[in-house]
């Protein structure tokens, strides 16, 4: 009896040790498992905007700016060039010298040319003498002829010798001023007032015809070439004022379109466009870079957003919206930009009343829950929030 209750009292013990081993393998499991679905559960965190980082679409007009730019350049700009060849004597002016419209500059040497000169006109004293000769032979002629004593055929042979005598003075009459022509071409004076650019010989130097001796510039008008594309240049016309910023100087201009190309650019779809400058006070100088930019106005409400609303990725533009509790991302078409008010036209893609967020946001997700509050709840949503890096 004593054995028998001894083998019951054994099996048991064995049997709750069994029970409690089973047990403490199976409780890291169970513990595992209870943590892993309290996780699962958790819901996403709300992100928080305050009003100030989302704005809805305005409606307001948005006068079109079109720019361009280039050098600037001085059209009346004349090359004072050598007329004979001769060695230059001497020069006068140099450059950044202001000369007037027929200040003499410099002085050749024109032996050759005065040498012609005095040709030509011993040329013409022959002339005159044979001139004059022929005339007596042709009055004598004339008196015999009506005595008879001569034929009409030598009468008519000294009028043809009389005609080619006036002829041969009147050639070399014609020679002798084209000669002088030449002499006073030769001279060296400035064609027109303005200033010395450039001075391309040096006294002593040998000169050869139509060689450049002098650049002159006239800085009381500047023009500005530069280019529009094709879709814009319908919207100017010759007359238009522009406003010109020139490099180095703080306040812009205001000068006008003068002229516009008939054709594109070949290879190009830019026209071009020369604005005149006035430039009597001389503050500007040929070869300045300058930007000139035409604003036109606009009669047209337009709904338009921030220019940092609107972010771009392959190509196209997109804006973050808040719709229903959640981040939605559109796709916009956009139009005209106004880059002094910073803000750019919405043609597509945007309802009138979207709450769009105003700055660019990085690590932001489409459809995540989002809301516009007055104030951040909590610490739990400001770090949300800020795990949206605003850009700016």
């Amino acid at each position: 009896m004593h054995a028998r209750q001894r083998r019951i009292w054994v099996g048991g013990t064995i049997a709750a040790l069994v029970l409690a081993g089973l047990a403490l393998a199976l409780a890291p499991r169970l513990g595992n498992g209870s943590k892993g679905s309290k996780d699962g559960n958790k819901p996403p965190v709300t992100l928080e905007f305050l009003p100030s980082e989302v704005v809805k679409p305005a409606l307001s007009s948005m006068p079109l700016l079109i720019e361009f730019s280039g050098p600037l350049v001085a059209p009346r700009t004349a090359v004072v060039r050598a007329k004979a060849g001769g060695t230059l004597l001497a020069l006068s002016v140099g450059e950044g010298a202001r000369v007037r419209a027929g200040q003499v500059l410099g002085d050749i040497d024109l032996a050759d040319l005065q040498s012609r000169v005095a040709d030509r006109a011993a040329a013409v004293e022959a002339a005159q003498v044979s001139l004059q000769d022929a005339e007596r032979q042709h009055a004598a002629n004339v008196g015999l002829a009506s005595q008879s004593f001569i034929s009409s055929t030598a009468l008519q042979s000294s009028q043809a010798k009389l005609d080619a005598a006036r002829a041969q003075l009147k050639s070399a009459q014609a020679q002798l001023a084209s000669t002088k022509v030449g002499m006073r071409e030769a001279a060296l004076v400035a064609p027109i007032a303005g200033i010395v650019g450039k001075r391309h010989v040096v006294p002593g130097e040998k000169v050869s015809a139509e060689q450049p001796l002098v650049t002159v510039v006239d800085l009381s008008s500047l023009e500005l070439a530069g280019s529009v594309g094709t879709h814009e240049v319908s919207r100017l016309a010759p007359g238009q004022a522009v406003q010109v910023r020139v490099e180095g100087q703080g306040e812009p201009v205001t000068g006008r379109i003068d002229r516009i190309a008939p054709a594109a650019e070949a290879g190009t779809r830019a026209i071009g466009v020369v604005v005149v400058l006035d430039n009597r006070k001389e503050l500007f100088r040929a070869g300045q870079y300058a930007q000139a930019s035409v604003q036109l106005a606009d009669d047209t409400q337009r709904m338009n957003l921030p220019l940092t609303a609107v972010g771009q990725s392959s190509g196209q533009d997109y804006v973050w919206t808040v719709e229903h509790e959640a981040l939605v991302r559109r796709i916009v078409i956009t139009g005209r930009k106004d880059a002094v008010q910073g803000r750019v036209e919405v043609t597509k893609g945007l309802a009138p009343d979207a709450q769009v967020l105003s700055a660019r946001f990085d690590n932001l997700k489409e459809g995540a829950p989002a809301k516009v509050v007055a104030q951040r709840a909590g610490p739990t949503a400001a770090a949300a929030t800020a795990s949206a890096t605003v850009r700016y």
